[in-house]
């Protein structure tokens, strides 16, 4: 055991008392011995610190007024121990084998392990998919994000990371992260690639749980405003990236945001959706539906059937009336509100 990692399981809380307790539970019952959990409740006003309390010396409370998600972070990681760290939501929880699995393909030198992530309801049961649906990124990451600008990687419960390569970007700097601000996974995802390999688990280690207001895609309810958040997110990882690529001296290409259909899909269902907010002015439809077909198109020796669904949405998006493309947009972000008909068409091109 002297030569087999410490794994901190640090769960972030904040007024989630109707999740916390499988959240906590799942941590210490990992078959992997060597595990701490630290349970960081940030100032929540509900049942969680009575929770909390009454599991004792059996983990590590960190109780800290409100101070949003970077803050909680942050206060985990200055609390934690181990050389493998995981950031668990208090909303998902882990399986029994997470942290086994995990340590079995670690080494000192890698900057993360990722993982698939089952997507479970508010009640914990099945829906079917995991997220994210795509296969996930490995190896020398870094350069696929100076590629691409992005990378596939699960949500925060779905990453496993060095303490090597957190101490590289640690602590978050909480005056760009406030409450009430997201972006404190794109932080960590946008930059650990830098600091070592990653290595993909394509297994399911954990469940995400899908509930109230992180449900909205599923839900079918896609609006402006939603996608506009989107975008917004989009353009700080670009940021992120560009100020860490330049630290470090790499060279990070002047197009960066439109390097990948994902963040040119977005800009245009933003844009047609809700023109008068659309976060960048200088956008045109007819010019992004040219870079994605363009994205398109050179990716088309990889995956065609997908190339040509791909672009005859942009085609779609670009040039119909709103009311004609609307649907289009929402069952884009919206896997679970398409027709039984796309959705067949959906998994032929993803077979």
């Amino acid at each position: 055991m002297k030569d087999k990692p410490l794994v901190s399981i640090i769960i972030n809380n904040y007024n989630y008392d109707q999740f916390l307790q499988t959240a906590i539970d799942s941590a210490l019952s990992q078959t992997y011995p060597l595990i701490e959990v630290i349970v960081v409740d940030d100032g929540s006003t509900d049942n969680s610190r009575e929770q909390i309390a009454s599991y004792e010396d059996k983990i590590v409370p960190v109780l800290k007024k409100n101070g949003g998600q970077a803050s909680a972070f942050n206060a985990g990681w200055a609390a934690s121990k181990g050389e493998i760290i995981l950031f668990l939501d208090s909303d998902d929880y882990l399986f029994p084998y997470a942290a086994e699995q995990i340590t079995k393909v670690w080494c000192p030198d890698l900057s993360k392990v990722h993982y698939k992530l089952e997507t479970v309801d508010a009640l914990g049961s099945s829906l079917n998919f995991l997220h994210p649906s795509g296969q996930l990124a490995s190896g020398a990451v870094w350069q696929i994000l100076l590629r691409d600008g992005i990378y596939t990687t699960p949500p925060t419960s779905g990453n496993a990371f060095t303490r090597r390569a957190l101490d590289k970007i640690f602590p978050i700097p909480e005056d760009e992260f406030p409450k009430n601000k997201r972006g404190t996974e794109t932080y960590m995802q946008s930059q650990v690639p830098f600091f070592g390999d990653v290595v993909a688990i394509e297994e399911p280690l954990g469940a995400y749980r899908i509930h109230g207001c992180n449900k909205t895609a599923l839900s079918g309810t896609v609006d402006g405003q939603w996608i506009r958040k989107l975008v917004e997110h989009d353009l700080m990882q670009q940021r992120l990236l560009r100020c860490r690529a330049t630290e470090l001296g790499h060279e990070v290409p002047s197009d960066l945001e439109r390097r990948h259909i994902a963040y040119l899909w977005s800009r245009l269902a933003s844009l047609r959706l809700d023109p008068q907010n659309h976060p960048i002015p200088s956008d045109q439809a007819i010019m992004l539906m040219s870079w994605g077909l363009h994205i398109l198109a050179r990716q088309a020796g990889s995956n065609l059937k997908r190339s040509c669904l791909f672009g005859l949405w942009f085609l779609w998006v670009g040039v119909m009336p709103l009311p004609v493309a609307k649907p289009a947009i929402i069952w884009l972000f919206s896997p679970q509100a398409r027709p039984n008909f796309l959705k067949t068409i959906c998994s032929l091109v993803n077979a």
